[in-house]
């Protein structure tokens, strides 16, 4: 785990760094779990008044089509903790984008952009939990199944995103981090779904840690092209299987060994800190297309933390 001080520099990272709507719902999710309930209204408040007339939360860049969903479920919750209305009614908005509005195939599977017809493995993370959580159970599952018909590999591993026009992938690479969107968003979703169907994606999440963590590179690492022993290593992936497999462990749906196994990630993940505590070597924000430093990373390894905290 994080001692205090090194958690206080990467949180002081990611609140000074520029976000995008899915960052915002990850900050979310770090203040929730601190009990910053003041921090966590004003996060809220800021990502209604950033809304576009379509709904869509703390949205900062129109192309991007589902990513507020993350941040909607914060709002949904506040909004039930204190009866605030508007709020209340900001939530129902993102959660109509998703359920009817946003662009999608003709099996209802959402693209992950405006214009662009692509799935892309991240959607997993942005719309799942939060429809899962909202009580949307069945939505939240046909997203899942839409998702994983075009991107799981044979290998279980996933690929990055699906060009539906062309019917093929758009990127077969079992990217890093997307994998690790796709396992959080099964975390994530396990305890919201009625017993039996949280079982299933149990079970899922576990074969999908087992196929990433059957990369893992003797130093610990894990690579942002899971099965390229060439490419450079992914903290911010690493972090999110760490959240993954703690939260199943302390949550019982994992078996205990990967407690184990979670916080050896997050001591790999954590191992990538500079001084001022930003997680380095990560995709780099705002096109993860290098390495670098990006506000996702710095709240992905914060909540892996939290959740190594968590009693079992």
């Amino acid at each position: 785990m994080l001692d205090d001080g090194t958690r206080r520099r990467v949180l002081r990272a990611l609140l000074v760094g520029q976000r995008h709507s899915w960052d915002q719902g990850l900050t979310a999710a770090v203040l929730d779990g601190d009990g910053e309930v003041s921090a966590l209204r004003a996060l809220v408040d800021d990502a209604v008044a950033r809304r576009l007339p379509d709904g869509r939360l703390a949205e900062l860049d129109p192309a991007c089509s589902v990513n507020g969903g993350v941040v909607g479920e914060y709002v949904d919750l506040v909004a039930r903790r204190t009866g605030d209305a508007a709020l209340a009614a900001a939530a129902a908005g993102q959660r109509n984008w998703l359920l009817r509005s946003a662009p999608r195939a003709a099996d209802g599977t959402l693209f992950h952009l405006v214009g662009p017809r692509e799935v892309w493995a991240d959607t997993v993370f942005m719309v799942v939990p939060p429809l899962a959580a909202a009580g949307y159970a069945d939505a939240a599952l046909a997203q899942l199944d839409g998702h994983r018909s075009r991107l799981r590999r044979p290998d279980g591993l996933w690929c990055a995103r699906w060009d539906e026009d062309a019917g093929r992938p758009a990127d077969a690479r079992a990217w890093g981090t997307g994998n690790g969107w796709v396992a959080a968003g099964l975390a994530r979703t396990v305890g919201r779904l009625p017993a039996a169907s949280g079982a299933v994606l149990a079970d899922e999440a576990r074969m999908l840690l087992d196929a990433c963590l059957a990369h893992r590179r003797p130093d610990g690492t894990l690579g942002d092209v899971l099965d390229d022993a060439a490419s450079r290593p992914d903290p911010a992936g690493t972090a999110m299987l760490s959240w993954a497999a703690l939260a199943g462990a302390a949550e019982g749906w994992l078996p205990t060994r990967y407690a184990g196994v979670g916080r050896s990630l997050l001591a790999t993940a954590a191992a990538s800190l500079d001084g001022l505590g930003r997680v380095t070597g990560a995709p780099a924000a705002p096109r993860f297309d290098r390495p670098g430093h990006s506000p996702e990373a710095q709240a992905l390894l914060l909540l892996a933390d939290a959740a190594a905290r968590r009693p079992r």
